[in-house]
Formats: C-alpha cells, structure tokens, sequence
C-alpha cells in the first residue's frame, strides 16, 4: 500500500501544494514578461526624445537652414504643425542662419494647420528681421502648400512645378440608392436636429448643404485674404484665380503667385550667398507616430464628422 493511500490528507495536501506553486511560477512568469514590455515601451520612448534633440544641433558657420514639407499637411501620415513650427523655430534661432527655406513638395492638407505654420512664419519674420524666409517649390505647392507658401518673402519655382490650387473642398460618398437596392434600413438617432450633419447614408438635407456650402465659402476668403496680404502687389489677379485651377511654375510667375525660378542650392549660392545648407527637418519618432495613429484611430471610432474633413485643396 503506498504512502499515500495510507494518508489519503496528506496526499491531497501536497497536490494543492504543488498546483499552489505552479500557478504563482505562472503569475510571476507573466509579471517579468509586463515589466519586460513596460521597459521595451521606455526605451522606446528615450530612442524617440534623444533622436529628435539630436536634430537640434547648432552649425559652426553661416549657413542656409533647411526646413522640408514633404506630402500632406496634417492627417495621418502628413507633417503636423506643430513638427513644422519646431524646426522653424530652431532654424531661426540658429545664431549662423542668414536665411530659412522651406522646401515645399505638398498637394495641401489641413487648412487649420496650414494656418498655423502661416501664422508662426509671419510671427518669426516679425521676430527677426534680419533672417529672410524664401520657399523653394519642387513638384508641387498647391492649395494648403501654398497657404503656407504666401508667408514667405520670396518663392522659387521649376518652370513645371505645378502651383495654385487656391480653393476648400469637402469630400464624401452618398449611399442612399444603393441602400434601396440591397434592402437595407438606416436608423439613425440624434440630439440636434444637425447631430447628423451630411450623413453619408441619409438622404442629402438641403439646409445642411447650404451651411456646408457657406462655411467652405468663409475659409475659402480667408484663403484668399492670405494670398493677397502675402503676396501684395506683386499679385497680378485674374477671374479665375481663385477658382481651384493650378498653374504651371513659369505661369505661375507671371501670374505673381511665385517670383522666379530657383532651386535649393541656387537659393543659397546665389541669393542668401551662404552655400552651407544645414537641415533642420523634424524627424518624427517611433512614439509620435504610434501616438497619432492611436489619436486618429479613436477620431475614426467616433464618426466621420469628429474628424478634418475639410480639407484646402
């Protein structure tokens, strides 16, 4: 008879002993593994702070600092306002700057915040007097590019670089027919009769589409007003102007929407006499990505309307 059988207590004792034991190893496998995650998410985190200071790095002479716009303004995978302020800001307070250029390669984005780098260009030049801001446009500056580009001093452009663009779209999809044809209901239920503002899948409500119409017409002045205050007298307007239409670079200077032709390093040769070009584009961490994709998948998850749909193209 073995042991146990002749101590059936003792037995049962030393198995929950035993299931005791394994479920703690388990507890305390799964405790190294969070803690392991938590500091992988901290050392994440210190990678992204030290690479964006090491940006912020001053030259030993004069030079020509550099800012680039690439792609879309705002948006999920576009350059934010704030990024963009940020280098602005250090290519100003370099203390060997003799001039900033912003290279712009950008179809538009958020006209919010193509209103805020305008903002802060202005602010800066106020600020510093002496430091001239010229744009140099490589494939394209249109609609919210060229929001931005109107508060530089001067703009170069390639004689096929396409400019312009100067108007404000919202864009959307209606469902409604198709939805009768597949036999499907929409219910939908607000607070506020315009809670549902253009709702995809109601059918189109003529007094919200006027709003629409006359809140894209508001922006579309200030657009306007942007240009002409930017560009001064320089600007020579025709009736089609401000319509949407895009423009050649060679046509775009006889227009007075840009000044002459000129690349990056024509710029600083020729016209900032400072041919070292010091570059002080943001780059964007793996911890500022992650946490706007995170912001603009829970803008998704509350409707269409929470987030930019107008957008100044």
């Amino acid at each position: 008879m073995s042991e146990e059988q002749n101590n059936p207590e003792r037995g049962a004792l030393e198995r929950l002993l035993m299931a005791h034991l394994q479920e703690q190893r388990k507890v305390r496998r799964w405790g190294i593994f969070f803690k392991g995650l938590g500091f992988l998410w901290l050392f994440i985190i210190l990678l992204a702070v030290l690479s964006y200071e090491g940006d912020d790095f001053a030259s030993t002479g004069p030079h020509t600092a550099l800012v680039e716009l690439n792609g879309e303004i705002g948006g999920e995978e576009g350059m934010s306002a704030d990024l963009l302020n940020g280098a602005l800001n250090a290519a100003f307070d370099d203390k060997h700057t003799q001039a900033v250029v912003l290279r712009i390669n950008s179809p538009g984005g958020s006209p919010v915040q193509a209103g805020q780098v305008y903002d802060e260009i202005r602010r800066l030049r106020a600020k510093n007097p002496k430091i001239p801001l010229y744009v140099v446009v490589d494939d394209i500056c249109a609609s919210g590019g060229y929001y931005i580009a109107a508060a530089a001093d001067r703009i170069f452009v390639d004689k096929a670089s396409l400019v312009g663009s100067i108007g404000v779209l919202m864009d959307g999809f209606g469902f409604t027919e198709g939805m009768k044809k597949l036999g499907v209901e929409r219910r939908l239920l607000t607070a506020g009769e315009n809670k549902g503002f253009l709702d995809p899948f109601s059918p189109v409500d003529v007094e919200q589409e006027a709003h629409a119409k006359a809140m894209l017409g508001e922006v579309h002045q200030q657009f306007i007003q942007v240009v002409r205050q930017g560009r001064g007298k320089r600007l020579k307007e025709t009736p089609d102007m401000f319509s949407g239409l895009i423009w050649s670079g060679a046509r775009s200077i006889e227009l007075g929407l840009a000044d002459a032709l000129g690349s990056l390093d024509y710029v600083a040769r020729e016209v900032v006499k400072a041919e070292d070009i010091v570059d002080f584009t943001p780059q964007e961490g793996l911890a500022e990505r992650l946490a706007r994709r995170i912001g603009s998948a829970m803008g998704q998850a509350m409707g269409p309307w929470a987030k930019d749909n107008v957008r100044v193209r």
